[in-house]
């Protein structure tokens, strides 16, 4: 394929995720479902105006490891630091039963294995995708409601941080014990070294931009070597500690997090994620999704799929409210809330098929995920908070 090709389907690619977006928003469901379904659209298995091929498959990866970093630096992290206890025990269960949901699921349809087989780790990859949460939905609909500063409101939302945290460190994990020559505990022991690697540098680095941020105040040097921290901790996870890029990319936002000027990182750093790798990475999910596979078997999963994600979420992080002495409707309304999938399970279930632990044609079932718990969730919580004061 020639550079003038590769030109033509970025326009096509970048202007088809944009009105796909629109017309998201104009549906009221994340704007990634409607860059996802353009990708589906234009790809190989609908009118195939773009094929897959190298260099769009290297751009996606670049535009996951910016979603990644922008993430780690719109972390809030003294609020994270002040959750308590009760946030951290909901984020535990909201990664554990949809995680233990998702392997029984799997185990159900594709037959259950021993530890450590390659089919256990499929099967509990799927758990792995169910884990993530995604608040900004939730988030929108509680401000609309004047409920997001109550106490129901920002627990959801600090678990939802917290839960990403250690849903990452699931799929670090996860994804270690794919490679034949390693076992369990050197996986925890790699990814426990990347870690305080990262926490002892982090600290050294941290410093260092603190200085400069203090110095250049809104320069623009800033979010460039914010960049070029988050590509070297990106390699450096994924060479010298064999844990995924992303990883790596995301704890490099935790460590600028409480720079003054992280939110002038962010933006800056969101132009390009915006403009050009985003697009691409979320068409190239649709461009790789299979819809030729799609049979009854795999419309029963994906309804299974589905109905596990939803369930596994409310329960677990319901009933951890419920212990934590929330009242019954509020232990509801916080597992209800943290419901909602979007960019974070994409880009789990984007690094599980990279490293063959799902196929394409599954991708489906996480889209359809995303779309139903953004509709229903919003609609859910208007009815649980229905006839209740606005709390100041």
């Amino acid at each position: 394929m020639s550079k003038i090709d590769i030109f033509m389907q970025l326009a096509i690619i970048i202007m088809c995720a944009e009105l796909g977006a629109l017309l998201a928003g104009k549906l009221r469901v994340p704007r990634v479902a409607g860059q996802i379904v353009a990708g589906l659209l234009i790809g190989p298995s609908v009118f195939g105006l773009v094929a897959k091929n190298e260099f769009l498959d290297m751009m996606a990866e670049i535009g996951v490891v910016l979603l990644m970093f922008s993430a780690g630096v719109e972390t809030n992290l003294p609020a994270l630091k002040k959750t308590g206890i009760k946030s951290f025990l909901l984020a535990c269960a909201g990664v554990a039963v949809p995680l233990l949901g998702g392997l029984l699921l799997n185990s159900c349809f594709y037959g259950f294995a021993g530890f450590g087989s390659d089919q256990f780790i499929r099967n509990l990859f799927i758990g792995v995708i169910l884990t993530a949460t995604s608040v900004s939905i939730t988030v929108q609909s509680l401000r609309e409601m004047g409920r997001l500063q109550g106490e129901v409101g920002t627990t959801i939302l600090n678990a939802a941080i917290i839960d990403d945290v250690i849903g990452i460190i699931v799929l670090t994990l996860v994804i270690g014990m794919k490679d034949p020559d390693t076992n369990s505990m050197k996986v925890i022991l790699s990814t426990a070294a990347f870690f305080a690697a990262a926490i002892i540098g982090g600290i050294i680095i941290y410093k260092i931009f603190k200085w400069l941020d203090t110095r250049y105040e809104h320069h623009r040097r800033i979010p460039i070597l914010g960049l070029c921290l988050c590509f070297a901790m990106a390699y450096i996870a994924e060479e010298f500690f064999g844990i995924a890029d992303i990883t790596g990319a995301y704890a490099a936002g935790i460590i600028l997090c409480s720079l003054r000027d992280s939110e002038y990182i962010a933006r800056r750093t969101d132009i390009s994620s915006y403009m050009v790798f985003g697009p691409v990475f979320f068409s190239s999910i649709g461009l790789k999704t299979d819809i030729s596979g799609f049979n009854s078997g795999i419309l029963l999963f994906t309804i299974g799929f589905v109905l596990v994600g939803l369930i596994t979420k409310i329960i677990g992080c319901g009933l951890v409210a419920r212990l934590c002495h929330f009242k019954w409707k509020d232990s509801l309304k916080i597992g209800v809330g943290m419901m909602t999938r979007g960019e974070v399970a994409l880009i789990v279930a984007q690094k599980g098929m990279s490293e063959g632990l799902v196929e394409s044609q599954y991708f489906a079932a996480v889209i359809i995920l995303i779309i139903t718990s953004s509709v229903i969730t919003p609609i859910l919580l208007k009815l649980l908070y229905k006839g209740e004061p606005e709390e100041a």
